[in-house]
């Protein structure tokens, strides 16, 4: 088989700066419901036009765009089909990453990205240019529609990392494992399933803790597992043998995370654990998917949260800071880590 011939230099670095538009496009094509309304066949851009409310020439040259990138497939007779990569855009798919485009490709994201200059000279989010006061998930909360887009992208992956987590951690020590932050309750049922003499305690913002009394009732598991809403930054349920938190610190800067794991702390007994699940990371970064991920993660971070990604050294003096000694960190086959804390 023959390789593919890497581009020049010049040519590559062009391809990097105008991946924007790729970014628009898909985001457009996910919001329109493009690939649902091809699920069924090829279909000509008039057709799908009608059907979105847009104007055929142009949603034709955005049609072409993606098709050059293999999201859609131009037929010879001008009609599109869906490309294996397009199938992912449905909704409701197997494996669908909708949600994810329009979370992470949504205006929100893309107007915060716009003030990347404020962010690298300020150290702040995007969003305290302008709200010095504000953070980014109670602005989110006022949001009913851009809060269920969230809770359905964070929800994306949570079958994968709930299989990971539950095949390489060892949960059955534990009684009842509590998930601080939890969302709509994905990946704490996963982890129930595997473990069928496990309780759970999702507990996130009231709008969250409803949306996953919904989800744990649909799984067939409110006689082991409930949804409890308030505020991490003020208090955390007592009582549970474990306190999951999935990629809830990294949203906050250092000072905010302390407090979090310090309520942890308080709400659990002497010999409750810590897991947080979150990426490491890497000592170096290089050109590797793991590197690009977490190094592009981490900017997202200062751009729309003001949190980080973090390294094992940083994740042990945060623990040291709220009250925790780090006892290990245990690799999944996911792109996470269970990193294990107890109280000192």
């Amino acid at each position: 088989m023959a390789t593919q011939e890497l581009p020049p230099p010049p040519l590559a670095l062009y391809q990097m700066a105008v991946g924007h538009y790729f970014s628009r496009a898909i985001y457009l094509a996910a919001k329109l419901g493009i690939a649902d309304l091809l699920k069924d066949g090829p279909r000509d851009c008039r057709e799908l036009a009608e059907a979105t409310g847009t104007h055929a020439p142009s949603l034709n040259r955005v049609m072409r765009l993606l098709a050059s990138a293999g999201v859609f497939a131009e037929q010879e007779n001008g009609k599109f089909a869906l490309a294996p990569l397009g199938e992912f855009l449905r909704a409701g798919a197997e494996g669908s990453m909708r949600a994810m485009v329009m979370l992470f490709a949504g205006v929100g994201m893309q107007d915060a990205w716009k003030e990347l200059e404020y962010c690298v000279r300020t150290g702040e989010p995007a969003f305290r240019k302008e709200s010095p006061d504000a953070d980014a998930f109670s602005q989110m909360a006022r949001n009913p529609e851009m809060a269920a887009v969230f809770d359905e992208a964070m929800a994306t992956f949570a079958p994968i990392t709930s299989a990971a987590v539950a095949a390489a951690y060892d949960f059955s020590a534990f009684g009842t494992v509590l998930d601080v932050g939890g969302g709509n309750g994905a990946l704490l049922i996963g982890i129930l399933k595997a473990n069928p003499k496990l309780r759970g305690i999702v507990f996130d913002q009231p709008h969250a803790a409803n949306r996953a009394t919904d989800q744990i009732a649909a799984e067939g598991l409110s006689s082991r597992c409930q949804a409890v809403g308030g505020d991490f930054f003020k208090e955390v349920p007592s009582g549970a043998d474990a306190y999951l938190v999935k990629h809830v610190i990294h949203d906050w800067d250092d000072a905010r995370a302390v407090a979090i794991l310090k309520n942890c702390r308080r709400a659990m007994g002497p010999n409750g654990k810590l897991l947080i699940v979150e990426g490491v990371y890497p000592p170096r970064i290089d050109q590797s998917d793991v590197s690009r991920g977490a190094a592009a993660n981490d900017v997202n971070m200062l751009v729309n949260t003001g949190g980080r990604q973090r390294s094992e050294a940083e994740f042990r003096a945060l623990y040291d800071a709220a009250g925790f000694k780090l006892t290990r960190i245990v690799p999944t086959p996911a792109r996470v880590c269970v990193i294990e804390g107890v109280r000192t």
